[in-house]
């Protein structure tokens, strides 16, 4: 095989139509759209447009809303920190915070902060500085020996 003789397999491209090249072509004159009416002439975009009757969009309720003052939680379970830690990534001496997991590849970016999840098992003794953390999370870093320090905001709900 050479450069070519390389080619589409067959039926792979199909060939566009080409309208409005006269009578005899089978889509010339009105190049398929029909006759008269608002849709046969150039420059329409009727999406959602139901003819006067009321649009799908416009007949099904609002629903919910977005909250503005949400936070983005990356959420990181306590066998992802202790994986990290047995693979050398991250130091279990030093205290870990978002730039520290973001440096060990953990988390992507660091969003609104971390918040600590109870999945998995922590066997390392290890002092977190994060956004927040579940209740199971807190007891098993503590049963290992470690601390959770969470911004006030957070302790006082």
């Amino acid at each position: 095989m050479k450069l070519n003789e390389l080619r589409d397999r067959d039926g792979a491209t199909k060939a566009r139509k080409r309208v409005g090249r006269g009578i005899g072509s089978g889509s010339g004159k009105t190049g398929g759209r029909g006759v008269k009416g608002q849709s046969s002439r150039s420059g329409v975009a009727l999406n959602g447009f139901e003819g006067g009757q009321m649009p799908l969009y416009r007949r099904l309720p609002k629903r919910g809303f977005k909250n503005i003052f949400g936070k983005d939680f990356n959420e990181v379970s306590l066998g992802r920190i202790q994986t990290a830690i047995d693979a050398k990534k991250l130091d279990a001496k030093e205290t870990v915070t978002v730039e520290a997991l973001v440096k060990a590849g953990v988390i992507r970016r660091a969003k609104d902060g971390v918040r600590l999840l109870g999945g998995g098992e922590l066997k390392s003794k290890v002092n977190f500085e994060i956004a927040g953390a579940s209740k199971s999370a807190i007891e098993q870093v503590e049963k290992a020996g470690g601390s959770v320090k969470l911004p006030e905001a957070a302790a006082a709900e």
